[in-house]
């Protein structure tokens, strides 16, 4: 059998073994990081939490984030991040869990901290350390836009189910709070279960033969050799370089309008609507079903074409027109229509987004850089809920802080068209395996 068709042969048990254990990860990982936001519906009242508290509160999940994040990052490429994963999700959980019982604006500021560092290195590891072991440049564009639908199919699951949850009163307890706990038992199973479930390495499976797993490290090898070709970075080379500097800025950008949308869209949508919770649980599926299929097309388009900037940035602008159109809207079925456009927008490009740094690094360098990206981008996780809020008690309005979502969006978008088009990866030869990868994965 010639290598084009053993490739083929596995690219299923690919997916099952790797993308799907990790697709449940992100999803548990969103749903915990996001819950808060249909939490606040209720949650602000009984706590007494002011608009600013609460952004304070969303947005200081990623300090701990920007402190662990590059460490754990390293952790992992060197030693296990089969191990390092298991142990984000069971003290992530925990903290999720624990979150029920805080009793003031401290311990809520000290839960949403604790809860960054727990997960601090998540995306770092998925990105630039296991999904490069195991998909080749091609098919990685596909591959991580699939393991990132998990991002939509968690608020298509989350959303109802934390509106309902919400309604929920369970030995005492607040829906609130049953709901932060009710979703952080899972992340804890789970964490126990990748242990048994993700190979570290392609040598490690037990679902390869031989022969493939010998082929699935000659394509590693061959990939790194090509990008070391072009240039070697080491780990300090790579958190100086220029690119990466630019990486850094696009996504604090991205992600401050990013976060600002997500977790206020619950509460903005609310007023101007005057729906129920479990109404705003429900209508919510709507725009992220609408994301995840833009999602799906982006990324099977950019490993078809090879293109990456335009994939990228042209969703960033429509995000930003519908979060900047969307403040001047009072009507609920229109401004349920710009939540869509801002949906699609704001998640569209993530998949092929994150094969950007590795298709020039790779090893620590491209787990140092990714860490440092993801560090940096999270700090706008801070900035646009703060903002929001602060904006909010400041003028009694969304507006000003919506606007300025919508302008962190368009300049992320105009500085990714500025990257380089030719990327040492472009340069490997096409492979028959990969196209079949982004026709039918």
């Amino acid at each position: 059998m010639d290598n084009s068709a053993i490739m083929g042969s596995i690219r299923k048990r690919k997916y099952l073994h790797i993308i799907l254990p990790i697709f449940l990860v992100s999803v548990l990982a969103y749903i915990d990081r996001v819950n808060i936001a249909y939490a606040a519906l209720t949650m602000n009242r009984d706590m007494g939490f002011t608009a600013q508290v609460f952004g304070m509160g969303a947005g200081i999940f990623f300090l701990g984030y920007l402190l662990f994040e590059i460490p754990g990052a390293l952790i992992a490429a060197k030693y296990s991040p089969r191990i390092w994963l298991a142990r984000i999700m069971i003290t992530w959980g925990a903290v999720c869990a624990f979150m029920a019982f805080m009793q003031n604006e401290t311990q809520f500021y000290i839960f949403r901290f604790l809860l960054g560092a727990a997960e601090a290195s998540l995306y770092p590891v998925l990105y630039a350390v296991v999904i490069p072991r195991w998909f080749s440049s091609e098919e990685r564009a596909q591959a991580t836009s699939v393991m990132l639908t998990s991002l939509l199919v968690a608020a298509i699951v989350g959303a109802p189910l934390a509106g309902w949850l919400l309604g929920v009163s369970l030995f005492g307890l607040q829906g609130w709070q049953v709901l932060f706990i009710l979703e952080g038992i899972p992340a804890v199973i789970l964490g126990f279960a990748l242990v048994y479930w993700l190979p570290d390495w392609p040598k490690d499976a037990k679902w390869l033969t031989m022969e493939e797993k010998q082929l699935l490290a000659d394509q590693y090898e061959q990939e790194i050799q090509t990008k070391n070709s072009a240039k070697k970075y080491t780990f300090w080379q790579a958190l100086t370089d220029k690119e990466v500097l630019k990486l850094c800025v696009i996504y604090f950008m991205w992600i401050t309008g990013f976060w600002g949308f997500n977790f206020w869209m619950p509460t903005v949508l609310k007023a101007v609507s005057g729906w129920s919770n479990a109404a705003i649980g429900l209508i919510i599926v709507i725009p992220m079903t609408m994301a995840l299929l833009g999602f799906l097309y982006v990324g099977r388009s950019s490993s078809r074409t090879g293109e990456k900037r335009w994939h990228v940035a042209i969703p960033l602008f429509l995000g930003a027109i519908g979060i900047g159109v969307g403040t001047f809207v009072s009507d609920p079925l229109l401004s349920l229509v710009l939540v869509c456009v801002s949906a699609v927008g704001v998640y569209c490009g993530m998949g092929v987004w994150w094969t950007y740094p590795t298709s020039f690094l790779s090893g620590a360098a491209a787990a140092g850089a990714v860490g440092l990206i993801n560090s940096i981008g999270n700090i706008g996780g801070w900035v646009g809920p703060y903002l929001t809020g602060f904006i909010k008690d400041t003028t009694g309005s969304f507006m000003y802080g919506y606007i300025y979502l919508a302008f962190s969006l368009v300049v992320a978008g105009l500085l990714i068209l500025t990257l380089r088009k030719n990327l040492p990866t472009s340069n490997l030869p096409s492979t028959p395996e990969a196209k079949g990868s982004a026709r039918d994965a």
